[in-house]
């Protein structure tokens, strides 16, 4: 199964909804960065928003991730852009970070913290950042107090910590972080650049692996997600949330 989930997303643009606009948008609402901040890009996938947040701050970006793959989409990426030196690719796990305490100005993570869940990614992630620090992430959430069975049963079997965006906010609140902002990324953030090449890449996989009933169940249900956002994509979607640890 994992073999296939790899062949699926391996040379994405994104590994989650995403779009560079919207990491700008986000990035905007970190007020009072420090000129080239120190920042740490948590499951970074193949780096389009370490790309982004890169240009647009002229820091350092530690970009982390345990697939070793996707570090090397991002380094061919960064050499393209010329920004090798202002992007460090780390292999490790987000959940035991490899760094000194208080060493960031800023962590991001985007379409990646629900590997942790959002609760102890805040948690977790908090004592990395400097006093003050800011930290942006985005995740799945309801935008509906009462979600229709059929996405809500999807979700539970696939990802039982989706909650509301109000829960959300009450989390990081409760986390030692004051809210700065939030917004929901726009449904072609999904499209562009991550089920539509989804879409793509399982119809080439699917002669491949007709007959095996392993690697078909695992194509089908990337066609099941696609299909779900394209009917409810009202009822939930990705949203950014930036916050600033409080001390």
């Amino acid at each position: 199964m994992n073999n296939v989930f790899f062949e699926i997303h391996s040379g994405l643009p994104r590994e989650a909804p995403g779009d560079d606009a919207s990491t700008v948008r986000a990035l905007a609402l970190a007020k009072g960065l420090p000129p080239k901040p120190d920042i740490l890009d948590v499951g970074c996938g193949p780096g389009a928003q370490t790309l982004v947040l890169a240009r647009a701050t002229g820091g350092l970006v530690t970009a982390v991730d345990n697939h070793a793959p996707y570090l090397d989409d991002l380094r061919r990426r960064a050499g393209l852009a010329g920004l090798q030196a202002e992007i460090r690719p780390v292999r490790g796990s987000m959940f035991e970070l490899p760094f000194e305490e208080a060493s960031f100005d800023l962590i991001w993570s985007e379409g990646a913290i629900y590997n942790m869940g959002f609760d102890l990614g805040l948690a977790t992630w908090r004592r990395f950042l400097r006093p003050h620090g800011w930290l942006g992430v985005s995740e799945l959430a309801w935008l509906r107090d009462d979600p229709p069975p059929e996405p809500a049963d999807f979700w539970a079997a696939n990802y039982p910590g989706i909650r509301s965006v109000e829960a959300n906010l009450a989390a990081i609140r409760y986390g030692g972080y004051a809210a700065a902002g939030h917004f929901v990324l726009p449904a072609s953030s999904w499209w562009e650049s991550y089920y539509e090449p989804v879409l793509d890449r399982v119809a080439r996989l699917k002669d491949k692996y007709r007959g095996d009933a392993e690697a078909e169940a695992a194509l089908d249900l990337e066609l099941r997600e696609i299909e779900l956002f394209r009917k409810y994509s009202g009822d939930y979607g990705y949203v950014f949330f930036v916050m600033k640890r409080t001390d």
